[in-house]
């Protein structure tokens, strides 16, 4: 009778599970001393790997599994909207699991969480993925695509809106409303994104002629909490008459407190936020947004990766709008 992965298993001391993975070369979870007693066990028993047999548990796999960003804001909504769309469109089933904010070691749980199983691929949606995971996700051998998220290593394919472009057009907007005096609040400057928004920030400030002063610039990590902190940091009487909050739930928190100031908006001060999810029309005044295409960036993040062309997808970046409310 032929060896199986459970003769393996026992003559290597090992569980069948890490037999499986020392053979699939899923190498973020054994030691080579392990993948040596399998390879070695293998020899021994002549085992023979049932290839059909993989292969009909890979078609049957038919769960894509995706990892969310804990970050206080409502923008993943519709970017899971469009990927559980998209995914009935393919007959697939969503395992949602959430990866923190930030956090190296809750990142790499949630990513061996996912890999662990069948999945057919993985969708990281607003993953700033920590350099000390990338590879893990790497050896992994899973499709994967990051969702709202512009990344430093240009070797992972994503989809997400240009972040420079939104830094740009938000300002270049304000000063084309009369604006000189804009701050820019609530933003990660640590990351990638935050960091590209400033650039298009003070791009678009020097290309039209107008200085700016770091004080403008209030970092966070795009809360309301951190919306409320920026308007208290600049004070009531803030020589500021407009402001870009990095989100939607920002620019309610600066709208809130310049309120709770007596500051009316747009008169005394004018708020345009980034996102424009449905948070902006049931405020008032109703808060003027860049808009980005979330529904579209899940689906369309869904749709390649299960694409036959999935190998040759580098990245795509979805279109912005401005939508002007009340609040400008």
């Amino acid at each position: 009778m032929a060896a199986t992965i459970k003769d393996v298993a026992r003559a290597a001391g090992v569980s069948p599970a890490t037999v499986s993975r020392v053979l699939s070369n899923q190498k973020a979870f054994y030691s080579e001393k392990t993948a040596q007693k399998v390879r070695a066990a293998v020899k021994q028993l002549g085992y023979r790997r049932n290839t059909s047999a993989v292969e009909l548990v890979t078609q049957r796999s038919k769960v894509i599994a995706v990892l969310v960003s804990s970050t206080q804001t409502n923008f993943s909504d519709q970017i899971l909207k469009g990927i559980q769309e998209q995914a009935r469109v393919h007959n697939l089933s969503v395992m949602i699991i959430f990866a923190g904010e930030g956090d190296a070691e809750v990142q790499a749980k949630a990513i061996r969480t996912v890999i662990e199983r069948s999945v057919m691929g993985i969708l990281l949606v607003a993953i700033d993925l920590d350099p000390s995971n990338d590879e893990l996700l790497e050896n992994a051998n899973i499709p994967f695509i990051f969702i709202s998220m512009t990344l430093k290593n240009s070797a992972f394919p994503f989809i997400s809106s240009n972040d420079f472009d939104i830094g740009y057009q938000a300002t270049k907007y304000l000063i084309g409303k009369g604006h000189q005096k804009i701050g820019l609040a609530a933003t990660d400057l640590d990351s990638f994104v935050g960091h590209l928004r400033y650039e298009g920030y003070r791009d678009a400030m020097r290309d039209n002629h107008l200085s700016f002063d770091e004080d403008w610039i209030c970092g966070g990590h795009f809360t309301y909490e951190d919306g409320v902190n920026a308007m208290e940091h600049y004070g009531p009487q803030t020589e500021l008459t407009a402001v870009i909050a990095s989100s939607d739930l920002a620019g309610i928190g600066i709208l809130n407190q310049a309120t709770n100031y007596g500051m009316k908006v747009p008169d005394r001060l004018a708020i345009l936020t980034i996102d424009g999810t449905q948070l902006c029309d049931i405020v008032r005044p109703k808060l003027s947004s860049v808009t980005q295409s979330f529904f579209e960036m899940g689906a369309n993040g869904m749709d390649m990766l299960v694409s036959d062309s999935f190998k040759e997808f580098y990245s795509m970046y979805t279109p912005i709008r401005i939508v002007e409310r009340q609040s400008v």
